[in-house]
């Protein structure tokens, strides 16, 4: 099992104390989560794509460059790059710049985006997000596989012998599809034979997992051999304590928080407490056994072979903490167990 830790940069008054801080505060805040992140042996830092506020991250791959210049070792993702709304020529050069600087470390997840607020602000019409997505990533492919590309579509004006510069590091970069609401995403990821990556937050096991099983049926559909669909999943959450009460009243605050945001809302989530969310979501809130239970029990749902852990809500003591915790008490369990 691989673990990986992500930031949306949303920059927010602390649930505990209050507190904003500076979007340059913030910033730095990001940055040094995926330096800890690599010092405590976590295997990738993911930076998430969102416009307008509370998020700060409208251009991963200017956060992700400077992570890398902090980092040398670390996996360094986009979490995701809303590819429905992007020319795809921009994400080809940006992110074959970002894989020269760090060694050939990137890896993308792609979408259509979870924020209906990127549509208006870059002009697409909704209803056409899933198409643009498709076409943008058949471009995006070919410009990373084809020295001279020429290309006709809609989402962007027409291409003739054209290269892109620089080439990326990895031959190609790798590509993930992001999964949260729709069979669309599932059925492009087993349609091009990449892996998939389930968002797996706001609702319970059961509406992520039909998405995960349709994407392993249609990789053989496609004529795919089924040992060789990979799927990684994301956690509604994380705090751990030795006891499980205080884990579960430490996360308590935030995830209250975190359920009457914008985004929360957004997401329609079924869930009518934090007891409920426990029960029946991903959350991993607990004593260090309860998160490696809980991490099993999705394991066997998805098959998955990558945890994505998330820290960004809570106060900065608390971050530093987490990280420590999960590296040191439920990792190293998950990894003899799973690896």
């Amino acid at each position: 099992m691989r673990f990986t830790v992500s930031s949306l940069v949303a920059n927010g008054p602390d649930p505990v104390t209050g507190v904003q801080r500076t979007p340059q505060e913030k910033l730095r805040n990001v940055i040094d989560q995926a330096v800890a992140a690599e010092q405590l042996g976590y295997d990738g830092y993911g930076v998430g794509e969102r416009h307008g506020a509370p998020f700060l991250s409208p251009a991963p791959p200017v956060l992700l460059s400077a992570i890398a210049a902090r980092t040398s070792t670390i996996r360094l993702f986009t979490m995701v790059t809303v590819l429905s709304t992007l020319d795809p020529v921009r994400v080809a050069e940006d992110c074959a710049l970002l894989d020269q600087l760090s060694g050939g470390r990137v890896e993308l997840i792609i979408g259509k985006g979870n924020d209906p607020r990127h549509f208006d602000l870059f002009g697409l019409p909704e209803e056409r997000q899933w198409d643009a997505l498709a076409e943008n990533y058949e471009l995006l492919r070919r410009l990373w596989r084809e020295e001279r590309v020429t290309w006709e579509g809609s989402t962007r004006p027409p291409l003739k012998d054209a290269a892109v510069s620089p080439r990326p590091l990895q031959d190609p970069i790798p590509v993930w599809h992001g999964s949260a609401t729709s069979t669309q995403s599932t059925d492009l990821a087993a349609r091009y034979g990449g892996p998939l990556f389930s968002a797996n937050s706001f609702h319970p096991l059961a509406k992520y997992r039909s998405l995960v099983e349709h994407y392993r049926e249609h990789w053989v559909h496609y004529g795919r051999d089924p040992r060789d669909a990979r799927v990684g999943a994301s956690f509604g959450g994380l705090y751990v304590a030795k006891r499980s009460q205080d884990a579960v009243e430490g996360f308590r605050p935030y995830w209250n928080a975190m359920f009457d945001s914008a985004a929360g809302r957004h997401n329609k989530s079924p869930f009518t407490s934090l007891e409920d969310a426990l029960e029946h979501g991903s959350a991993l809130v607990g004593s260090p056994q309860q998160v490696v239970e809980k991490i099993h029990r999705y394991h066997e749902a998805f098959g998955n072979e990558v945890v994505g852990i998330g820290i960004d809500a809570l106060t900065e003591g608390a971050q530093w903490e987490q990280l420590e915790l999960f590296a040191a008490e439920v990792a190293p369990v998950i990894r003899r167990e799973l690896p």
